[in-house]
């Protein structure tokens, strides 16, 4: 029989002791934590920015970064939403004609007047109208600032996208009626045409909407009351 383990008389042998050794990962070098910290950014900017657009197709807009820009100047900002649904056509037929005839069948991009632009931009001179869409004036409307050139425009390609994916032409159309200037501190054209006119937008002749439609392209240059030049051809 073999001896038992508390046995005194058997031998006793100090068990072995295994040390493991833990090593630490090596620590990365900067540039590979700085591209660590840009992949993450645009990681958080593209989820952010995807939420972002699918909220507004469902909540309205409470306040945008141009809205804030005239608060703080001190010109205020005066807007009062209207449902597409209430709107005058004649003013949904009014911008479609003066800013985006193409509206209601490009996918937020007009190629042929982005073009036009840019042989009117090379030959220098002033240039009345860009090659913006409804569609991507509207995301910079609700999304971003007005300058910036084309690191603005590059967001603005990105958020025009983004609704043209996830919301009705419909709402692309409200929401640009109801955040587009209309005058120095006026947004929207509900707001528009109480202040030229003493009436809301639900009920506009078409020589209103096409007034308020001409201000569009520079609302803080032009008035629909009485225009002049430019405006009054257009």
């Amino acid at each position: 029989t073999g001896r038992k383990a508390d046995d005194p008389a058997q031998p006793r042998y100090p068990r072995p002791m295994v040390v493991v050794s833990r090593s630490l990962p090596p620590r990365r070098s900067w540039p590979r934590r700085i591209l660590g910290w840009i992949v993450k950014a645009v990681l958080i900017f593209l989820v952010g920015s995807i939420l972002w657009v699918l909220l507004y197709r469902f909540v309205n807009p409470p306040i945008t970064f141009t809205q804030l820009g005239d608060i703080f100047a001190g010109n205020g900002a005066r807007s009062e939403w209207m449902a597409i649904g209430r709107i005058d056509r004649d003013m949904v037929r009014a911008v479609i004609a003066g800013e985006d005839s193409k509206y209601c069948s490009h996918g937020g991009f007009d190629r042929q007047a982005i073009e036009q632009a840019m042989r009117r931009n090379a030959r220098g001179g002033s240039v009345i109208r860009g090659g913006s869409t409804i569609s991507q004036q509207t995301a910079k409307n609700a999304f971003l600032w007005q300058s910036g050139g084309y690191f603005r425009k590059g967001f603005e390609a990105w958020f025009t996208m983004l609704m043209e994916a996830m919301w009705p032409k419909q709402r692309i159309m409200e929401v640009y009626l109801n955040l587009a200037e209309t005058g120095i501190g006026t947004y929207g054209v509900n707001a528009g045409a109480q202040r030229y006119f003493d009436h809301d937008a639900s009920a506009m002749s078409s020589l209103e909407a096409a007034r308020i439609a001409a201000v569009l392209p520079l609302p803080k240059e032009r008035g629909a009351i009485a225009p002049k030049g430019f405006t009054r051809r257009y």
